[in-house]
């Protein structure tokens, strides 16, 4: 299996990123699972239209580390397309997908494109709403995994999403986060310094290629 290839990396702060509405389709096949992403470019989704590379690396990641995911309960933070969520779903994790409001009608239609044809294997995904640092009260704090796909290029968000994985994994949920290495977005102070004033954060994979580092990251004991 490749991963995606090279491209230009637009990846403004702008919100205002597509100027016309359009979707496109596209089909993935990863984990032995083919999944039809539909991308709503426009629509002031901005970032959370398109499938980013870091999406495609933490999938390849599970594959090749072999990460078991059935059974698991797993929460996606900035989902976007859902294609990380969506894939662990078929592959038998319980899962629930959030992102800002906005953003969920393009979640729940990917949600709803790749449901297998004998069903999901476990439960129907959950698409909510979750702004950090206001509502992740809401959320329980019982998961397995975490999962953060291409979400560290705001840096007024950054301790609101530190403060939000701290309740989520609470009791002993592990993450998983994949990001583009953007020093003009201060993603490395992110894992540098922010991450790690609550988290024990190890690197687990580094495509120099195209600049991409994956994480997992643990709540600190004294937190």
């Amino acid at each position: 299996m490749i991963c995606a290839g090279d491209e230009d990396d637009p990846f403004p702060v702008d919100d205002c990123l597509f100027a016309e509405t359009f979707s496109q389709d596209t089909v993935y096949t990863l984990v032995g699972e083919e999944l039809k992403i539909r991308q709503v470019f426009g629509a002031n989704l901005g970032v959370a239209a398109p499938v980013w590379e870091a999406a495609l690396h933490l999938c390849c990641y599970f594959e090749e580390q072999s990460v078991e995911l059935r059974g698991k309960r797993i929460i996606e933070l900035g989902s976007g397309t859902g294609l990380v969520g969506v894939l662990a779903a078929r592959l038998g994790a319980v899962v629930t997908l959030t992102d800002l409001p906005l953003v969920l009608p393009q979640l729940q239609a990917n949600v709803s494109a790749n449901m297998p044809p004998s069903g999901w294997p476990t439960t129907l995904p959950t698409v909510l709403p979750l702004s950090w640092g206001e509502d992740h009260m809401n959320f329980p704090s019982d998961w397995d995994l975490v999962l953060c796909a291409d979400i560290i290029y705001l840096p007024e968000t950054y301790p609101l999403l530190v403060e939000t994985l701290a309740h989520l994994c609470k009791n002993g949920a592990v993450v998983y986060l994949s990001s583009k290495m953007r020093k003009e977005h201060g993603t490395p102070g992110f894992y540098e310094e922010c991450l790690p004033s609550r988290f024990i954060v190890e690197l687990v994979n580094r495509d120099d290629k195209q600049n991409i580092n994956i994480y997992r990251a643990s709540l600190r004991e004294d937190q």
